[in-house]
Order: structure tokens, then C-alpha cells, then sequence
């Protein structure tokens, strides 16, 4: 399905495939070659998505773009089945397995590896070829990786990142119904999206 966002629709070249079962919402973009499969979400809040050729996006992953960090996707990308993608870059040639999660701000460099389960978090910085463990954690600028176990460490290497200030646009000591209230406008906008016409 392909919806126009906010005035502005998918744009999808005659290569590529979008599963009827996919969304493409807003401003994507889509690369040669691209191939979106059944239950996949691209969806551009009020940043695009982006990617570049001979991209695979699987099953029930999820790219989302925001305004101050739109989802970029290099070439040759593999994303995942159930991963997700918020306003991060992911550079060529990357792997990115089951389940991975990245957060607006997040790059993983050009031929890195994040494997099942794995989380590249808020404006952290994976350099380029590193490979993230199954389930491990990288976080900071460059990243640092980290057993989940570790979460005392983690957290304070996070904690300096600005997680709310990233992906809300709040301090971080907002109140949650503060920061609900303002998502609920946020996603208002899906009111009236429309189905788009073209391919």
C-alpha cells in the first residue's frame, strides 16, 4: 500500500517491488533494485526514507524517518524481519539481522554486521566493518559494545546521549502523559493520509 503523508508519496522505480502486503507512507524513496516484502513499513513521519540499490527489506521490519533524522539506507543493505529503524543511517554493504533495533541519530558504518537482536542506540556511531554480537548493545561516539548484562555501564555512556531530547524533543525528566499528549498530535497526521494512485 502506498500512502500520501503529509503531501508527499512514495516515489518507487520501475525495478524495484513493493509487496501488496507492504507500507509505504510519505515521503520514501526507493533505489534500483529495492525490494520490499510482505509486512514492511516505510514510513516517513516528517523525514524521508531513503535508500540506495539492491536493498532487501524483510518481513515485518520497520524504517522510519524523522525530521531532524531521516532513515537512510546505502546500497546493497540487508534489513531484517521485525527490525527497526528510527532516523538512523545505515551505510553500504550492511548486514542488519532479526529483530535489530537503531535509534534516531544511530550510523552503522559502511560493511558493519548487527546481528539478531542486537541495538545500535541514540546518535551512537558504529564504525565501519565492526560487527555487534547477537544481542549485544553499542552505544557512544564511536560505539562501544556491551553484553546486555552491562546495563550499569551502558547507561552511562546513554545517559549523556539524550534519548528524550533525540527522539521527542523533551528534557528528560518530561512527564510520560506530557510526552504522550504530544505524540498522540504528532500522529494525528495519519488522519488524513491517502491512498496514493501511482506505482
Amino acid at each position: 500500500m502506498l500512502l500520501e503523508h503529509r503531501g508527499k508519496s512514495p516515489v518507487v522505480p520501475d525495478s524495484a517491488y513493493v509487496s501488496p502486503a507492504a507500507v509505504l507512507c510519505g515521503e520514501v524513496v526507493l533505489g534500483e533494485h529495492t525490494r520490499v516484502l510482505h509486512g514492511a513499513v516505510l514510513t516517513a513521519e516528517d523525514g524521508e526514507v531513503r535508500t540506495g540499490a539492491n536493498v532487501v527489506v524483510m518481513e515485518n521490519a520497520l524504517v522510519r524517518g524523522r525530521g531532524r533524522h531521516p532513515a537512510v539506507l546505502g546500497d546493497a543493505v540487508l534489513i531484517g524481519p521485525h527490525a527497526h529503524i528510527n532516523g538512523a543511517t545505515v551505510e553500504d554493504e550492511v548486514f542488519v539481522a532479526t529483530g535489530v533495533s537503531m535509534f534516531p541519530g544511530a550510523v552503522a558504518g559502511t560493511g558493519s554486521e548487527l546481528r539478531i537482536n542486537s541495538v545500535l542506540h541514540v546518535n551512537s556511531r558504529l564504525l565501519p566493518g565492526v560487527v555487534v554480537p547477537i544481542g549485544w548493545v553499542a552505544v557512544g561516539d564511536p560505539a562501544e559494545l556491551y553484553s546486555p548484562d552491562r546495563h550499569a555501564e551502558i547507561w552511562e555512556i546513554q545517559r549523556a546521549l539524550d534519548f528524550e531530547g533525540t527522539v521527542y524533543g523533551v528534557p528528560a525528566d518530561t512527564p510520560m502523559r506530557t510526552i504522550m499528549a504530544r505524540q498522540a498530535d504528532y500522529y494525528a497526521a495519519h488522519m488524513y493520509d491517502r491512498r496514493h494512485a501511482g506505482r
